[in-house]
């Protein structure tokens, strides 16, 4: 029975009973505190490593301001302390993390909460820069669903373990978004044109293809997690090969099935790798009519469900992250943010929010409505210098420089 360490300013404040961790169930005893002081818990391991426990089940995970914090001071900490060699991440519940809280985002944006807003983005993205040049392994278990910011605080960490019950997805074009969080580097980065088809479609991943693809570093099923968790929380060291070999020993050798888009990689380049949204839905049309796969077409008529500037930011997006680093693309992802939720090129971020997840009438009107009515300027905005009045996103590139 193991301890989950709070906060010294809860214990403080609060009157509450402890938190306990055993057979990776969580018992939570009576207590007055708030919820947002219990969202990321730690278990402390064998006092070597530490695993931090996104813990908002019943939000799969979302991740708020508050949870980006309290994650960047444990990392901080973590790292500046000379016994401890690595760090673990998991979520609690169904999910690792769903991505960020889109619901408290769209609240904000409508009560007029901007700095809010931006507090969120740069906290969240610093982060995810501070896991992309961590100075200690890291391993991120993805048993469940992650998507969008969840995607983000692990995928540039060392380890990333996909189970046969992760589901990863970019989804940020059907509600009216870009896909953010460092999504423009890693998707850019992966073989051919995949990324593309990823961002503008906002399909699925098993952990197969995830692990296939490079998103992930390996693969087990999910009832070995907690004989993984047992075996690396035993380890003291702060070798990575050390912890890539415990990872292996409980890996599984697999392969993506026929259905798979990665054994569709020669259409999806086809498709994809043209220079317009405009010319890839075309391709794919003319695909679709050639040949009537259904894949094919489930794919056009998921380019239709998307907002169609954000089709087009998103492309731009993933084309220069091509040739950015992971720096790069966090700065430029935050100016295209704060452009895209400020409602001055269009309101099409709290509507995708409105129509999927606030009222689910799954009929959001975007704004322009079709393709042909985005003007390369509407896209070109999203791109441009912030005012002056608007500090850029500060990331500590001189003290820390991403190791890819």
């Amino acid at each position: 029975m193991m301890q989950i360490r709070v906060s010294r300013s809860l214990s403080l404040l609060l009157r509450r009973r402890v938190l306990l961790y055993s057979n990776n169930n969580y018992r939570t005893l009576s207590s007055s505190c708030d919820i947002l002081d219990n969202q990321v818990l730690v278990d402390e391991g064998n006092g070597y490593s530490r695993m931090a426990i996104l813990n908002r089940p019943s939000a799969l995970n979302a991740i708020n301001t508050n949870m980006a914090t309290r994650l960047h001071k444990l990392y901080r900490t973590w790292e500046d302390n000379p016994h401890i060699g690595f760090l673990m991440i998991k979520g609690s519940g169904r999910a690792f993390a769903a991505g960020g809280d889109i619901v408290a985002l769209y609240h904000l944006i409508n009560q007029g909460n901007m700095e809010a807003c931006k507090q969120f983005f740069r906290t969240i993205y610093t982060f995810i820069y501070l896991v992309g040049t961590y100075m200690k392994p890291h391993v991120a278990l993805l048993n469940g669903i992650t998507m969008g910011g969840g995607a983000g605080v692990s995928i540039p960490g060392t380890f990333r373990v996909a189970t046969d019950k992760t589901i990863f997805a970019t989804p940020e074009v059907l509600i009216g978004f870009h896909p953010d969080a460092g999504a423009s580097f890693y998707l850019s980065h992966l073989p051919g044109h995949l990324g593309e088809y990823l961002a503008l479609t906002g399909e699925k991943l098993n952990g197969v293809e995830m692990v296939t693809c490079g998103l992930a570093t390996h693969y087990s099923l999910t009832a070995r997690l907690p004989l993984i968790e047992e075996q690396l929380g035993r380890l003291v060291t702060d070798d990575p090969s050390v912890i890539e070999t415990t990872l292996e020993q409980y890996g599984d050798l697999v392969h993506p099935d026929s259905r798979s888009v990665l054994q569709r990689i020669e259409i999806v380049d086809k498709c994809f790798g043209h220079d317009t949204v405009e010319e890839i839905v075309d391709a794919l049309e003319v695909a679709a009519s050639e040949t009537k796969d259904a894949w094919c077409i489930s794919t056009l008529n998921r380019l239709k469900e998307a907002c169609p500037l954000s089709l087009k930011v998103s492309l731009r997006s993933i084309r220069e992250g091509r040739f950015q680093t992971l720096d790069q693309c966090l700065s430029r992802e935050y100016r295209m943010t704060l452009q895209g939720i400020s409602k001055q090129i269009s309101g099409d971020y709290c509507e995708g929010v409105r129509a999927r997840v606030i009222d689910k009438d799954m009929a959001p009107k975007w704004d322009p409505p079709t393709l042909e009515k985005v003007s390369q300027d509407m896209v070109d905005q999203y791109f441009l210098p912030l005012s002056e009045s608007e500090p850029d996103l500060e990331l500590p590139t001189k003290n820390r420089e991403a190791f890819f």
